[in-house]
């Protein structure tokens, strides 16, 4: 039987990404993101809101991407998948239990501010994340295809099927 280790978070990010590359070359970069939620207090009716802190960790391309995108405050999406660990505090010597989440998808949400280009929403560009193999390889597959050139006939026949927006 197939199993799921998958977590989707929009939220904050709680401070600027920390980079830093193992022995290997390997860049890995990570960042805390808050997430709220808000509910109406049973009792006295006041709304209520609840942050909760994740560590989010990115690694190879993903981790320079954040590294240069993602600031303190921004708002960002983030697909990956859990990992728990377990470490022993070095100033009380007690074991601790950690859970962080290992992302393979990330996309800046919110507007393009400091980058140079008009604030915007939309599909242009923010998401980041490792290709599936699909897209791989679907790609050969649309670039072996052979250009037939046909007779202009008019009409329809000789429109393009991209749509231009």
């Amino acid at each position: 039987m197939a199993s799921v280790n998958k977590v989707i978070l929009v939220g904050n990010c709680g401070r600027d990404p920390e980079i830093r590359y193992l022995p290997s070359g390997q860049a890995v970069a990570n960042v805390s993101v808050a997430t709220s939620s808000k509910r109406k207090d049973k009792n006295s009716g006041e709304m209520i809101e609840d942050t909760q802190w994740h560590r989010v960790t990115f690694y190879d391309r993903l981790a320079e991407i954040a590294g240069e995108y993602v600031k303190k405050g921004r708002p960002i999406y983030v697909e990956g998948r859990l990992k728990y660990g377990v470490y022993t505090d070095k100033t009380t010597g007690v074991e601790k239990n950690t859970v962080d989440i290992i992302a393979t998808e990330l996309q800046l949400l919110g507007g393009r501010e400091g980058m140079g280009a008009p604030s915007g929403g939309g599909e242009e560009g923010g998401g980041y994340g490792r290709p599936a193999a699909a897209q791989r390889a679907a790609a050969p597959a649309a670039a072996q295809r052979p250009a037939t050139a046909a007779p202009a006939k008019g009409g329809f026949d000789d429109m393009d099927d991209d749509i231009p927006f």
